[in-house]
């Protein structure tokens, strides 16, 4: 599972996802998405934008973490 660390980010930052929507330009319903960990893909351009946005790598925002079990 990949584990998507923006709402810990933006904490941090005193950021909310409007003024991230805006800084980036991407929809405020992206942001929404990432934020609550609702979405199943985000491509390099997105990654891109709130990596620049937010002044971190990748690795800041996305965290891998083996399924347990017999999960697929």
């Amino acid at each position: 599972m990949i584990k998507i660390h923006l709402s810990r980010i933006l904490g941090e930052k005193r950021l909310n996802m409007s003024a991230l929507a805006e800084s980036t330009g991407l929809s405020r319903n992206t942001i929404f998405l990432l934020y609550h960990e609702k979405t199943e893909r985000m491509d390099f351009k997105t990654l891109e934008k709130l990596c620049n946005a937010l002044n971190c790598q990748p690795g800041d925002l996305l965290e891998y973490i083996p399924n347990q079990g017999n999960e697929k």
